[in-house]
Parts: structure tokens; C-alpha cells; sequence
């Protein structure tokens, strides 16, 4: 379905308050800009602001790309005779050839990085997303394989798929640090996922392959 005018408009307000507060915290600390401040800066009222995001962090790690059920999605829109594994690999590998935003795959992303680093609520967030994550796609596995309760592999499968998506995002943000570009962290990155599916056992990369 198209999107809409109203829909448009209000991604397009969405992105300019994100973009306005980053740049924000970026020139000045997470800690030290308020929602005022952003809301000044962005020539718009505060309310309108958390309209748009309920909390600080969300400025940043938007809920709509920054989601617990990330992962779960990417598996649940896997296509007939695709396992979960293979849909996210798929999926990563899509992301790094686009030089997708939420990979942190753009220019300037290094002061983004050193900013989100430094600001204890934003690493915590990240840490507790990463914990949803795989909390939302083992529920997935669980109902879509059908296994017991106590069944301990789909979490089993669930924190290697979550550790293999971690993985490439620290990767991504160590060459960003390291004062890389784009161009060579994408060429890095697809090298790591494919050692990494290498190194995937034959019982993680057919598990919950969808059927036709």
C-alpha cells in the first residue's frame, strides 16, 4: 500500500526531530540537551515532540528501527523453503549492500557512535534491546515449530541468531571508530557474514525453514 500524504508528513517530521536532536547531542552530551531544547531547535513545541517519541532515547534509537521484534520480523517474513538463519543472513546482507541508516552504514556516523557510547541510558538501551530481541524471536520459534514450553532450542537457536546480529553491528561500529568509510566497512561486513555462515552447524541453518 502507497503511503498517504499524512503518513508521509509525519515520517518526514519524525526524521527531522531525530536528525535535529542527534545533531544535538552530538555537538553537546545525551546528557546535557533536554527535550526543551530539541523542541527549540526544531521550531516546534514540546508536546509535539513526545507526540512523536515517548522518551529521550527513542530521539535515537527510534522505535521504528530500533524494535525488540526486529529479528522476529526479518524470520517471520522469511519466504517458502528459507529458514530462519537464512533469512537473516539474507536480510543483513540486503542492509550492508544498501548501506542501510540503521547499520550506522553513512558518513559521519563516527561522532553518532562515540556520542550513543558515552551515554550510559543509550548503552543500556541497546544492551536491553538486543535481550528483547532474542526474547521476541525464541516466542516466534517457539510458535511456529510447535515446541514444548521447556524445549531449550529455540532460545538456543534464537541466541545464535541474536549473537550473529550483534556481531555485525559491533563489527560495523569497531571499523567505524577506526576511522573507516562506508565503502570498505560494507566489504568487511559481507566477508564476516559469510565466515560466520560458514561456521553455522547444518542444524541452525535448516531450522524452521518455511515451508511452501
Amino acid at each position: 500500500m502507497a503511503e498517504g500524504l499524512r503518513e508521509r508528513k509525519k515520517r518526514q517530521t519524525r526524521q527531522r526531530l531525530s536528525a535535529v536532536a542527534t545533531r544535538l547531542f552530538v555537538e553537546r552530551g545525551f546528557a546535557q540537551v533536554t527535550i526543551a531544547e530539541v523542541a527549540a531547535a526544531a521550531d516546534v513545541s514540546v508536546n509535539t515532540v513526545y507526540n512523536y517519541f515517548e522518551a529521550k532515547e527513542d530521539l535515537v534509537l527510534p522505535p521504528d528501527e530500533a524494535s525488540p521484534a526486529r529479528i522476529a520480523d526479518i524470520v517471520r517474513r522469511r519466504t517458502p523453503g528459507q529458514s530462519a538463519a537464512g533469512a537473516l543472513l539474507s536480510q543483513l546482507r540486503d542492509e550492508v549492500r544498501r548501506r542501510d541508516r540503521k547499520l550506522g552504514l553513512t558518513e559521519g556516523f563516527a561522532p553518532v557512535l562515540e556520542m550513543m557510547r558515552a551515554a550510559p541510558t543509550l548503552s543500556a538501551r541497546l544492551e536491553e534491546l538486543g535481550r528483547q530481541m532474542t526474547d521476541r524471536l525464541t516466542a516466534l520459534l517457539v510458535e511456529e515449530t510447535g515446541a514444548g514450553q521447556d524445549d531449550p532450542l529455540p532460545r538456543a537457536i534464537a541466541w545464535q541468531l541474536g549473537c550473529l546480529h550483534s556481531l555485525v553491528f559491533a563489527e560495523i561500529g569497531r571499523r567505524t571508530t577506526a576511522g573507516e568509510g562506508p565503502e570498505a566497512i560494507a566489504e568487511a561486513a559481507l566477508a564476516l557474514l559469510d565466515v560466520v555462515e560458514s561456521l553455522l552447524s547444518e542444524q541452525v541453518l535448516s531450522y524452521a525453514v518455511r515451508k511452501g
